[in-house]
């Protein structure tokens, strides 16, 4: 078993025009390598990351306080302290936080740690590869892009 406290662990801040927010990376402070988890905190206003979704790891969001919303393929929902949402491996489980309200929105963000993984970005037309560390992992990966959705070439290509 390994422990840790929360404050123990130092923030990572994130800051790119409408996606700005802090977060602590507990599962790599005690080296889990199987199941991610890390502490969210979105100031009001601002978004987390880009709309996505994963193919081999399935997400969980825990709010710990504030009020916001969950993008979904369905549109927003509303998130508010003791939400617990469960997005699956798959573009039904496709999502981004949103912080529409007036404090700083706190959540626990899980995952399992599968790879490989292919995380698509759909309002980027974008998707990303991770083999060898999945997405939030923090072992060397042997293969890890991102790519166009619609760029292509044929197998015997060159």
């Amino acid at each position: 078993m390994k422990k840790t406290n929360e404050s123990a662990v130092e923030w990572t801040e994130y800051d790119r025009e409408e996606t700005a927010f802090r977060r602590k990376e507990l599962s790599s402070a005690v080296d889990a390598a199987d199941l991610g988890c890390s502490l969210y905190e979105l100031p009001p206003g601002m978004r987390s990351w880009p709309y996505h979704y994963h193919t081999a790891n399935e997400e969980a969001i825990y709010v710990l306080s504030g009020d916001g919303k969950l993008e979904t393929e369905d549109g927003l929902e509303a998130l508010s302290a003791g939400d617990y949402v469960t997005l699956p491996a798959a573009e039904s489980g496709g999502h981004r936080i949103v912080n529409d309200g007036d404090e700083a929105l706190r959540y626990l963000a899980m995952s399992t740690m599968n790879e490989p993984d292919v995380t698509v970005y759909p309002e980027m037309d974008k998707f990303g590869v991770f083999v060898g560390s999945p997405p939030g992992g923090r072992d060397e990966r042997t293969v890890h892009g991102y790519y166009n959705i619609d760029d292509e070439t044929a197998y015997w290509d060159e």
